[in-house]
Parts: C-alpha cells; sequence; structure tokens
C-alpha cells in the first residue's frame, strides 16, 4: 500500500517535497490556501526581483530557461520559472488549491505515549504502524471542511505566511489617532501596480522598515509621487544594506550553497562520524550573521 504524505504550502518548499517524496514511490498530496503555486512569488509588488543571483536561486534538476537573461528575473520571470518546473515534473495534479488546513493531530495512539517518544513513531521510522495524521481542510470556496488521513506531515509555510508583523502600540498612541491612511506591506502588495499607485498618488507616504521589502515599496512610492511629495523612510539602526552573498568580495554563498552545508546540522541516525563534524562545524552556521553585523 503506498504511503500517503500530506504537504503543507505550495510555494518552492512544497514543490521540492512533492517531488521528492513522488521520486520515493509515495503518493503526496499537497494542500495550498491560495489559487495557485509559488508562495511568496504568488503575489508580489511590480518592481519586486529577485535578490539572489538566479544561478544561485534554482532547482538543482531544472535550471533557468536560456530565454531568460537577467541576472535578477523579476516576480514575472520568477513565477513562470516555478510553474515550468511544477509542470515539467507533473505537480499540479498533485495540489488541491483553495486548501487550508485547520488543524493536524496524530490519532491512534494515547499523548501519554507519544509523549515518551524521542524520535519519530517511537522508533526513528517516519512511517508507524500504530497511528495517523488526521490533517482537517477547508475549502476556502464553498467553506466545507474534510478530514484527511495520511501517514505522514510535512510542513512547507515558510517564514512569511501571510502573518503580518505590526507592532503593539501603546493606548492614543497608535493609527487610530493617525489623521492618515496605515496600511501593512501585505495590504500593499495585495493591490495591482496601477491601483497602488493611485492609492499613494499625491500623498506623502513614510515606509517604516529597511529591508528589501521596504526599499521596494519606497521606490514605487517616489516614482509614483516624484520629488513634489518625496517618501521617507524609517528605520531603528543606522546601517548599510549590503549583498549577503559578497560581503567584501568574499564569495559566503560558495560555502552553503553546497553539500558541505549538509556537514553543518546534526541529522536523525547520522552515527559518530556526522555527528562529530555537526558539532565542530556548527560555529559556520551563524558566522554569516555575525560577520555582516560586523559592517558599520
Amino acid at each position: 500500500m503506498e504511503k500517503q504524505v500530506a504537504i503543507v504550502g505550495a510555494g518552492i518548499s512544497g514543490l521540492l517535497a512533492c517531488k521528492y517524496t513522488l521520486s520515493k514511490g509515495y503518493c503526496p498530496i499537497v494542500f495550498e490556501s491560495r489559487s495557485s503555486i509559488g508562495g511568496v512569488w504568488t503575489k508580489a509588488i511590480e518592481t519586486t526581483k529577485l535578490q539572489t543571483p538566479k544561478v544561485f536561486y534554482q532547482f538543482s534538476d531544472f535550471p533557468w530557461p536560456s530565454s531568460v537573461k537577467e541576472e535578477f528575473p523579476n516576480e514575472h520571470q520568477v513565477s513562470g520559472y516555478l510553474q515550468s518546473y511544477a509542470r515539467h515534473f507533473d505537480l499540479l495534479r498533485h495540489i488541491k488549491f483553495n486548501s487550508k488546513v485547520l488543524s493536524i493531530s496524530y490519532e491512534g495512539v494515547s499523548d501519554e505515549e507519544m509523549q515518551s517518544w524521542s524520535v519519530w513513531g517511537g522508533t526513528g521510522e517516519p512511517f508507524s504502524n500504530k497511528g495517523r495524521w488526521s490533517v482537517l481542510v477547508e475549502d476556502n470556496q464553498s467553506h466545507s471542511t474534510e478530514v484527511y488521513q495520511v501517514d505522514f506531515v510535512i510542513l512547507c509555510l515558510g517564514r512569511f505566511s501571510d502573518v503580518p508583523n505590526i507592532p503593539e502600540f501603546p493606548p492614543n498612541k497608535g493609527p487610530e489617532v493617525f489623521q492618515g491612511d496605515v496600511i501593512h506591506s501585505m495590504e500593499y502588495v495585495a493591490m495591482d501596480y496601477a491601483s497602488a499607485a493611485k492609492f499613494v498618488k499625491g500623498k506623502k507616504t513614510t515606509v517604516v522598515g529597511f529591508q528589501k521589502f521596504a526599499l521596494d515599496i519606497a521606490v514605487e512610492c517616489s516614482i509614483a509621487n516624484g520629488v513634489e511629495n518625496p517618501c521617507r523612510v524609517l528605520y531603528k539602526t543606522e546601517h548599510w544594506n549590503l549583498p549577503n552573498y559578497l560581503p567584501w568580495g568574499v564569495p559566503l554563498a560558495y560555502l552553503y550553497f553546497n553539500r558541505f552545508s549538509e556537514l553543518l546540522v546534526h541529522k536523525p541516525g547520522e552515527g559518530f562520524l556526522l555527528g562529530f563534524l555537526a558539532t565542530i562545524l556548527s560555529p559556520l552556521v551563524t558566522f554569516p550573521f555575525f560577520f555582516l553585523s560586523s559592517f558599520p
């Protein structure tokens, strides 16, 4: 009997998980809350481009098409690349769109027994004959729910999964006392390019933040308003935004975007030698963050 694997999310990680579970002879079912694949690339602002050179942002078994000449492809090119990958490996038929996972629970084993497990299934094996996972899924269109019984669950939600990071304000010092419009970047990106330009047109805008998304939005606001209504950018700590793949000319990507990076983390059933290497090499995991923070 084929083992069924539930995969939550049809972004890049979800597509990879689907492709490789198929290659292992399993039966994957991917639950995607949106109507298309791509994760964060499903909807992005018009001026968004890949911030990593495309040679470092591609599937190992599916290179970028020759028609994409740019070193940093735009959102439409990235989205098209992901669509091509899904079609090439026939992944779309395994994806249930507009399907939001509401809950996941493990059925068939008591809570006391599960709490005593230190490894998967109590045995270290991903598939257990003691129970199965119950995945409660809601259809976004009909709002009906259905429970799926599967043998294993892979979460591919990502760190930017529709959860806005909004600060808490003291009473009477938040957006409610501000006379203008206050929106989160997720609300901005939900607009199309023309609607977003119309929304900010003729307004004095301020963007809070200094990461790539904030700067992309600031650029769009500046394009819409010109020098008549300049866009201001507010950020907490003064610093330079530098490419994290080539600081001071040091190609850090070559250290992490290869098989060597697998030696830096502990893995189930790794044995003494791999465990020893992961322990002594673990400082390299955080090295880029400390290195980049040294910039003034």
